[in-house]
């Protein structure tokens, strides 16, 4: 996979701001996001932080599941990390899976209304055929998923 990212005159020339990268499990929204990242701190004058999804999941919500609810209780504390940074000045990029557009536009008006970022949120989906996501899952979650270890697991246990 080949990412070439071009940023000019642009919003996300200035803080306050936050993007969402979001796709399926390896996917490669990850990837996507440390490069934007790396590419947006070259430039300097902000601070930027990412929240990737596994990383999020692990340290702020490793209580949760994969339910519908749990799902959208998880993008919405990214939404709320991203509204307070957004605030103190920095920019935000998150790459959650965020299967729901209930929960996506929840956490787009969190982040614009108190976050600082006033219209700056960008939505950006990272369409990987399932097909390719499942190929290359070094970890085995769709292989697990698949076998019923885990359950509500976006592409597999429920419907996307």
């Amino acid at each position: 996979m080949s990412i070439h990212i071009r940023i000019c005159h642009h919003p996300l020339n200035s803080n306050h701001y936050a993007v969402f990268l979001t796709g399926l499990h390896n996917s490669g929204k990850d990837h996507i996001a440390r490069a934007l990242q790396v590419i947006l701190n070259q430039q300097g004058g902000r601070s930027v932080s990412l929240l990737l999804g596994e990383t999020v999941r692990s340290e702020l919500s490793s209580e949760l599941g994969f339910s519908p609810e749990d799902r959208h209780k998880n993008i919405q504390r990214i939404a709320f990390v991203s509204a307070e940074l957004t605030r103190a000045g920095a920019a935000v990029i998150a790459a959650p899976t965020a299967p729901y557009a209930h929960s996506r536009a929840a956490a787009r008006e969190l982040i614009t209304s108190t976050g600082g970022a006033g219209g700056n949120f960008f939505l950006i989906h990272v369409a990987t055929p399932l097909e390719y996501c499942e190929r290359t899952d070094k970890k085995g979650l769709y292989k697990r998923a698949r076998a019923g270890e885990i359950k509500g697991f976006t592409g597999i246990g429920e419907q996307r």
